[in-house]
């Protein structure tokens, strides 16, 4: 399932359409900080003293600072992985994490956040994909997102809440359709995201979540 999951692993594109890379300077920013007190923020997992692992959804990604790159376990140990929107996000992510955050105080909307203004024409988040496969199709929506781990929240005709990383909730909302609405989809945040992530990363981050999701289930 794993080798099948990386072939699947999306190109990568920013809100202008150019091709996602990971500036070198990030991971020189990585290599200073201290890998014990990130897992203890993070909830990541330390493996050696230049690598951490956490857990993606439903599947185990390592963090190789030496190496500079993610890497997944194909069955036979950890093996490079292409997976440039993740790999971006994650190594902002802990670029930028100071404490452990409290979670649960208040989960907003985009429009909520500091930066909403961001979120409009070409930054609106990409959930038009996922109504297109899912839009008339609840049960396979509940289906993909169980398959990613996410936990039933009691918000809109089905929610759930997806961990892209253990202290990093979104939450996906499906409204059905009916005579007078067309079927939506919404991404809600705990409030803390904003004290790791700037908005286009928040954007870039629920991109490579709807991705997963539209993926759906994969086969053994």
């Amino acid at each position: 399932m794993q080798d099948r999951r990386r072939r699947l692993n999306p190109p990568a594109f920013a809100p202008d359409r150019s091709p996602v890379e990971v500036p070198e300077r990030f991971w020189d920013e990585l290599q200073t900080r201290e890998l014990n007190a990130l897992c203890n923020w993070t909830l990541f997992r330390l493996e050696s003293d230049r690598q951490m692992a956490f857990h993606f959804l439903n599947e185990e990604v390592l963090v190789d600072v030496a190496e500079r790159c993610l890497k997944r376990d194909d069955g036979r140990g950890w093996e490079k992985t292409q997976d440039p929107l993740l790999e971006l996000v994650t190594v902002i992510y802990l670029n930028h994490v100071r404490k452990l955050y409290p979670l649960g105080s208040d989960i907003v909307g985009v429009k909520d956040l500091k930066e909403a203004h961001f979120f409009q024409g070409p930054h609106v988040l990409q959930t038009d994909p996922l109504l297109q496969r899912y839009g008339q199709d609840m049960r396979g929506f509940e289906e993909a997102a169980q398959f990613l781990e996410g936990r039933p929240v009691d918000m809109a005709d089905a929610a759930y809440e997806l961990l892209p990383f253990p202290r990093v909730p979104l939450y996906y909302l499906f409204w059905r359709g009916d005579a007078e609405f067309e079927p939506r989809i919404s991404v809600l945040f705990d409030r803390s995201i904003e004290t790791v992530f700037s908005a286009d990363a928040i954007w870039g981050l629920v991109g490579r979540v709807s991705t997963a999701l539209l993926q759906g289930p994969v086969s053994r």
